[in-house]
This record gives C-alpha cells, structure tokens and sequence, in this order.
C-alpha cells in the first residue's frame, strides 16, 4: 500500500492581502518591506492557497523596484532624471501594493506592471 501525500490547501484572503500590504513596511520603518513578505511567503506557500502566485508577484515585484532603484541612481547625473524615475519608483511602490491587496481579498489574482519575472 503506497501512501500519497494529500495536502489541502485551505483559502485565506486575508493572508494574502497582508502579504501584499507588508511591502509598505519601507515607508512606515524603513526596512521590512521585502523580508516580511518573503518570510510570509515561505512559510504558509504550501499551506494556503494561491500563496505561491502571489508570494512569487510580491518579491518579483520588490526585486525589480530594488533594480530600478539602481539603475535611477546614476540616471541622476544624466540631467535628472533619475529623480523622476525614483519619483515614479517611489509611487509605484506605494499604490500597487494596496490595489493587489485588494484584489488578493477578492480573490483576484495580482498583477504587478513593470515587474520582471525572476521566480
């Protein structure tokens, strides 16, 4: 008799919303934003359902801010504009948390603009 692994995952909106919702912890701490989330992810991926879409959305989406940020940086010296790619980096990393942490409450799937795919 061979025993098969038969996990359930069960459905936590709320979870998921939080997890979108903690990458704002750079603005309220100033660090946190990617960890969190991260952690939240590994966790609870094979417990909760959609946690793997949404965990793999929120750090894809943290590492590409991370990488647009440095690209911005010397993008300063070239007449400024890199303020306003940081400016539009800065905005974005504000607002798209909060609208897929609604959607993760619905149940929607997230979707994160401008993010490269690197899980």
């Amino acid at each position: 008799m061979e025993l098969v692994n038969t996990t359930v995952l069960r459905k936590d909106n709320t979870l998921l919303a939080v997890t979108h919702l903690t990458q704002l912890l750079h603005y309220i701490t100033g660090f946190g934003g990617f960890l969190v989330p991260f952690i939240i992810w590994i966790t609870s991926r094979n417990t909760v359902q959609a946690m793997d879409e949404h965990g793999k959305a929120v750090i894809n989406f943290q590492l590409s801010l991370l990488l647009y940020i440095l690209i911005s940086i010397p993008a300063i010296l070239l007449l400024g504009l890199g303020i306003l790619m940081l400016i539009g980096v800065g905005i974005l990393g504000f607002i798209l948390p909060i609208v897929n942490a609604a959607k993760a409450a619905n149940g929607e799937s997230p979707s994160y603009f401008l993010t490269i795919r690197f899980f």
